[in-house]
């Protein structure tokens, strides 16, 4: 090996320690439930109960070092009567930490017609108390985003006053957002369809940016990145949010259509890392760290759940780990002096490099193994839940 490479090898596995030691990476507890899609579900032995949440979160954490924390979602995982100390001391014994916290306001049959932007005010101020005792519950569990999406929206023109939709909307938020505690966030998330196949209330990032800025300075926007059209540049809309100082989460998965709900990186491992190069990018520019909840959300229907998760964490840490190789001082310099292939090459020869031998470095000096997906395996726990959950027909939590 020569000096020059020996100094290129020395230097990319700095840059890999450094991103990857900041990486963390939330984990959806709805992710380890039995879920489907509208013609049924594929039983595994999956998660049943917030306990078996945060034992399958658990491992995940412990084989890949990076996901500390767990999303729950108040109806699902956090009936009433639940105590949160009894949450805390759960989420404890598993190694991990609760994390933002997901009110549900779409499955109720009373929000047919939608929930803030429901028409009917008693429906209105009922998904709003909702909302409000996911506030308190994540201020109660030390969590520091409530994290709402919402079905609302109509199925045919001329049903749905949209105007008024939208002050009954941004009200909801507004009151919502007055009741945070100090350190807490309201990320406001977006989606362009499904149900509402007419118009959705909160349709893209521009909708969710204004309805952010209206409900107060502790909200940002959410962006899933299985919730946009086809040919979206989503890495503009990102770069966008963070020049107005407005992005304040991912939820991660993949498309090949739309909200498809596919491993991050299976489809489009490219758009995934320009994701990623654009924070990188903004945060060399400015010398700040942006501050970002990077989530999962993502339930499988076919594969094992908790490999999949590995699966995607993996996926995740490699892609972040190739767009922190990016050179952007001579990124920015190409940029200024309008060289077009070779500030396209710039990108390319980063996503091109093989990290997997910097990740491995890293994931040893962190005493992880190197394969984490083999060494989780090879443990036995899957063996062991599988007998341990058997003869289970139905399973609590998750997307029908």
């Amino acid at each position: 090996m020569s000096a020059n490479a020996g100094k290129a090898g020395a230097a990319m596995e700095t840059n890999v320690k450094e991103a990857l030691d900041r990486l963390q990476i939330e984990l959806p507890s709805w992710g380890f439930a039995d879920t489907g899609t509208r013609f049924g579900k594929f039983l595994q032995p999956a998660a049943k109960t917030v306990e078996e949440k945060f034992a399958d979160a658990g491992q995940v954490h412990q084989f890949t070092g990076a996901c500390p924390t767990v999303a729950l979602h108040v109806l699902w995982d956090l009936p009433k009567g639940t105590k949160p100390s009894a949450v805390l001391e759960l989420a404890a014994r598993f190694g991990v930490r609760p994390g933002s916290i997901s009110p549900n306001v779409f499955e109720d049959q009373i929000y047919k017609h939608g929930s803030l932007a429901n028409e009917q005010e008693t429906i209105r101020r009922h998904a709003l108390e909702h909302i409000l005792d996911s506030v308190r519950i994540a201020r109660e569990l030390g969590s520091r985003d409530v994290t709402p999406w919402f079905a609302d929206g109509s199925n045919f023109p001329g049903t749905a006053n949209i105007r008024a939709r939208k002050r009954w909307m941004a009200e909801g938020l507004k009151q919502a957002h007055d009741t945070l505690g100090d350190g807490q966030r309201l990320l406001i998330e977006y989606k362009p369809f499904e149900p509402a196949f007419y118009h959705t209330d909160i349709a893209d990032w521009g909708m969710a940016l204004t309805l952010a800025r209206y409900a107060g300075p502790k909200s940002r926007v959410l962006v899933d990145t299985g919730h946009h059209y086809q040919a979206q540049n989503i890495e503009q809309i990102v770069a966008w949010l963070l020049d107005e100082g407005m992005l304040g989460g991912f939820h991660f998965n993949d498309r090949r259509y739309a909200d498809d709900d596919l491993t991050l990186g299976s489809i489009d491992p490219y758009q995934v890392f320009r994701i990623f190069a654009e924070i990188r990018f903004y945060e060399w520019e400015t010398g700040r760290r942006a501050d970002i909840a990077f989530m999962v959300d993502q339930s499988h229907n076919l594969k094992g759940k908790i490999e999949e998760m590995i699966q995607t964490v993996m996926n995740a840490q490699e892609l972040y780990a190739k767009a922190a190789l990016i050179d952007f001082p001579a990124l920015a310099k190409a940029q200024q002096e309008q060289r077009l292939i070779d500030a396209e090459n710039l990108y390319k020869d980063a996503f091109s490099t093989d990290v997997r031998p910097a990740v491995r470095e890293w994931r040893r000096a962190k005493q992880l193994a190197d394969n984490p997906l083999a060494a989780f395996r090879a443990s036995g726990y899957l063996e062991r839940i599988t007998r341990e959950r058997a003869g289970r027909s139905t399973a609590a939590g998750g997307y029908a």
